[in-house]
């Protein structure tokens, strides 16, 4: 009787282990070679402070964008005695150049995003070229939202 409760042990774990492989792995057809599709991440979450008022960019009409900047802290003790004082801490400061395309949330961040808020932007990381004004060839690393949160309004904090 135990053997038979092993079996059906391994079984009920067998299931869920070939559901859960089935969605990192799929076959295109069983005629052609295999296709696989690994699934993959590229999440990125930035909490900080708005550098310019955004500003709305399109193409011939097509594709618009809202752009912002964004700039995070990076903090770090950098002395070794036991009593903290204000020279021991070291910061950097990191810009993130912010594009949101998705309609509703290109409008909102275009309309409320001002200079000094505090914000919270999730999104993916995209890397790409571009040629500048003297025909040189140009890398650019920007944030694309999905989701803006308004941390703080500036207009009350200046108050």
């Amino acid at each position: 009787m135990s053997s038979i409760m092993l079996k059906t042990a391994a079984e009920m774990l067998r299931r869920p282990l070939q559901q859960v492989f089935r969605q990192f792995v799929r076959h295109e057809s069983e005629f052609t070679a295999p296709l696989v599709l690994e699934r993959s991440l590229n999440r990125i979450q930035l909490l900080g402070r708005v550098g310019q008022d955004p500003v709305m960019r399109q193409v011939e009409g097509k594709n618009p964008v809202t752009i912002f900047s964004l700039a995070t802290n990076e903090m770090w003790r950098s002395g070794d005695s036991e009593v903290l004082e204000g020279s021991d801490i070291t910061q950097k400061t990191t810009w993130h150049r912010v594009s949101v395309f998705r309609p509703g949330l290109r409008d909102v961040a275009y309309q409320y995003v001002k200079k000094g808020a505090r914000v919270y932007v999730e999104g993916k990381i995209d890397y790409g070229e571009y040629t500048d004004k003297n025909n040189v060839r140009r890398q650019a690393t920007t944030v694309i939202a999905d989701n803006i949160i308004f941390l703080s309004d500036v207009l009350k904090e200046k108050e």
